[in-house]
């Protein structure tokens, strides 16, 4: 199995939330079906097949953030050493040249994505055409609207 790369911030939210639903999902849900158990009959009791689908359900989500971690190669940027290139969990100021629109970026892996928090899975197109630049290039990405042109204004590394 290929490891996947990942932040630490990234990495800590998926432990975070593999613990919740270990220590207070489950349980809940074992309860939920016990609870809908001593109902009697289980061929028409809707409490029970709904419970029993959320257990699924998060037994599924469990083993599914098992795996991500168990292959996740976590990745602090405070500890990148890239003179200045941009690099997988680098943080990049960007200007578009045609707009003159100003906006940031954080280069993470596909899971932590959230463009509302200017954060771009190293798999996008802008993240793409970044990777291994540094401050002053200037990339061409292909957005759905067409060709647009960034200079790269800062590389950090936070």
């Amino acid at each position: 199995m290929s490891t996947v790369p990942i932040t630490k911030h990234g990495a800590e939210l998926l432990k975070e939330e593999l613990q919740r639903l270990k220590s207070k999902e489950r349980p809940a849900v074992i309860n939920a079906i016990a609870e809908a158990r001593a109902q009697g009959d289980l061929s028409e009791n809707a409490e029970y097949d709904a419970a029993k689908e959320r257990q699924a359900f998060i037994e599924g989500r469990i083993a599914d953030l098992e795996g991500k971690l168990g292959s996740a190669l976590v990745v602090d940027p405070a500890t990148l050493s890239a003179d200045g290139r941009v690099v997988f969990a680098s943080t990049v100021d960007l200007e578009n040249l045609d707009s003159g629109e100003k906006v940031t970026y954080q280069i993470v892996g596909i899971d932590e994505a959230d463009i509302k928090e200017s954060k771009v899975s190293v798999t996008s197109p802008i993240a793409r055409a970044l990777i291994g630049k540094s401050a002053g290039d200037v990339v061409a990405v292909e957005a759905p609207s067409g060709l647009r042109e960034y200079e790269i204004l800062e590389v950090r590394y936070v």
